[in-house]
């Protein structure tokens, strides 16, 4: 990141126990750690100083800030998201918010060992991966929705072809046939606009097996079910959302914001086919990160799009009586085990302990 002076966050973007740098004018430096803010003793020598710091950020994506153009989302060198706000709209002065993410970015194994979840559940959400079945990621904001996308997507196998669509582009996948778009803002002109609705109607002719949309928030949300419900299962996706039932309306709202007059039982009906899988992530009272819930999709009945926990926070016995709340199956079947048969080669072997199936067991070469 050699390209760009970040005089008093250079040691902030150096310790990788931070997922947040918030600059509230040259004279305010706070940072996140552990779920928890912190305000720091560091500060710019002045305002031009970090002016000339937002200015070279956006000159790396090709963009410029000024007061007529005063919003900015951004990336830097690093990967990490960059948010910049000026005057007039902002009354603090310049303002700056920087969202780290871990150097290569986290895996399976460190969600397990920061207790975010569990080898069980994360078998299961493998699993789903492998037999196609259509993810959507749900939680506030901040609590690690783009990190678990990106765990997910990690799972697709290799010889699929994969499109990522992205505001700004974060998704680390390994996978060789992987082609990135990221959406472009308009110009100064109002022009050459390309919006996530317009990538996602691009990508359909591009041949996917796989879509991964880092996030719907508008009216892609209808491209984006219709998708799914023609032939590109497997897909995924993330919504703010405070809860898995919140989830599937705020997907319904997003629907109506294409601007088409569609029927509110013809929306629920594109849903209730269209995903399969809901992970909810949250936060606990000390800030931790965790998945709360699992819950698969099942349909309908009358108005209502209908779920069902696969996998839920449980307390569970510890020494002296203190327990603790650990992500743990429910009594369901999921359906997904239905699906997950004809690719049972290809499935973690960990599944068959947490669902035992004996269709998924793989019988041995002759």
């Amino acid at each position: 990141m050699s390209a760009i002076e970040f005089g008093p966050l250079a040691p902030l973007l150096e310790d990788p126990s931070l997922t947040e740098i918030m600059v509230n004018g040259y004279r305010e430096i706070y940072v996140e750690r552990a779920g928890k803010l912190d305000a720091t003793d560091l500060r710019f020598a002045d305002e031009l100083e970090l002016i000339t710091l937002i200015e070279q950020v956006a000159a790396y994506v090709g963009r410029r800030v000024s007061s007529q153009d005063a919003m900015l989302d951004a990336r830097l060198p690093d990967g990490s998201r960059v948010n910049v706000i000026m005057p007039p709209l902002s009354l603090n002065g310049p303002t700056l918010t920087i969202r780290r993410f871990s150097p290569g970015g986290l895996k399976a194994d460190d969600l397990v060992g920061n207790n975010t979840a569990t080898q069980g559940a994360l078998d299961f959400l493998n699993a789903c991966v492998v037999a196609r079945r259509n993810i959507l990621v749900s939680g506030r904001t901040g609590v690690g929705k783009t990190t678990l996308l990106n765990i997910l997507s990690r799972w697709i196998p290799d010889r699929e072809r994969i499109i990522t669509i992205e505001d700004s582009a974060e998704l680390q996948l390994s996978q060789p046939h992987w082609v990135r778009l990221e959406t472009r803002p308009a110009d100064m002109n109002g022009r050459h606009e390309a919006t996530t609705r317009h990538l996602l109607r691009n990508s359909l002719r591009m041949r996917p097996d796989r879509i991964v949309v880092g996030e719907v928030r508008g009216g892609e949300a209808l491209d984006m079910l219709q998708a799914m419900n023609t032939g590109h299962d497997g897909s995924m996706s993330t919504v703010h959302a405070n809860s898995p039932r919140d989830a599937l309306y705020r997907l319904e709202t997003l629907v109506l914001m294409a601007g088409l007059e569609l029927p509110q039982r013809a929306i629920r009906d594109q849903i209730g086919t269209a995903i399969h899988v809901l992970v909810h992530l949250g936060r606990t009272e000390s800030g931790q990160r965790r998945i709360d819930k699992i819950s698969e999709v099942v349909g309908r009945e009358g108005e209502v799009v209908t779920t069902q926990d696969v996998f839920t926070q449980q307390r569970t016995d510890g020494e002296n009586g203190h327990g603790r709340e650990r992500l743990m199956p429910t009594r369901v079947r999921p359906r997904a085990l239905d699906y997950m048969v004809a690719v049972r080669e290809l499935l973690p072997p960990g599944l068959v302990r947490v669902f035992p199936d004996p269709r998924l067991v793989t019988k041995p070469a002759a």
